[in-house]
């Protein structure tokens, strides 16, 4: 799903996840409705995820950015900052989700930064800061993730993946 080979990764993430039995870039998505709106993960560690997301085709009848389109932008580098956080024995699901809209954006690309604020053993808490090319605030949000034990791979080995 998607172009998702420029994410790039520390090293000690691709140490932690290779035994896991899963290809770490194919899960870089926001799944089906990431792609539609064109979602593109640069960077990611549990420390700090960072992705772009164009303005144009997630727009309101306005032509300004969605305020819908800020929302999955940010849980969606919130769960994978938690996904990475909880490591390949657990998944991330979105529990709570709150967006600050401050300003518009009317075109260019909007960047989605995620960086800790709690980090625990079954919940990882993001805050998300998106600006736009200008570097102005956009939006300001809060992602709060419960992280579940992965459930068994079909071949016996423990999976995982993100969900909201």
């Amino acid at each position: 799903m998607g172009e998702q080979s420029r994410t790039t990764f520390p090293q000690q993430v691709l140490d932690q996840w290779a035994d896991s039995g899963l290809d770490l870039s194919l899960m870089m998505t926001a799944g089906h409705l990431g792609d539609r709106m064109s979602v593109q993960i640069v960077h990611a560690s549990p420390e700090r995820v960072v992705a772009t997301m164009p303005v144009e085709g997630n727009t309101q009848p306005y032509g300004l950015l969605h305020g819908g389109a800020s929302a999955v932008l940010a849980e969606t580098i919130g769960s994978v900052g938690s996904m990475l956080h909880g490591g390949p024995t657990k998944i991330a699901v979105g529990v709570d989700l709150n967006c600050t809209h401050h300003r518009s954006a009317h075109s260019g690309l909007v960047t989605g930064v995620a960086t800790p604020v709690h980090r625990g053993r079954s919940t990882a808490t993001y805050e998300i800061v998106i600006t736009d090319e200008n570097d102005k605030r956009v939006c300001t949000a809060r992602l709060t993730c419960l992280l579940r034990d992965a459930p068994p791979a079909p071949n016996g080995e423990t999976g995982t993946a993100t969900g909201s």
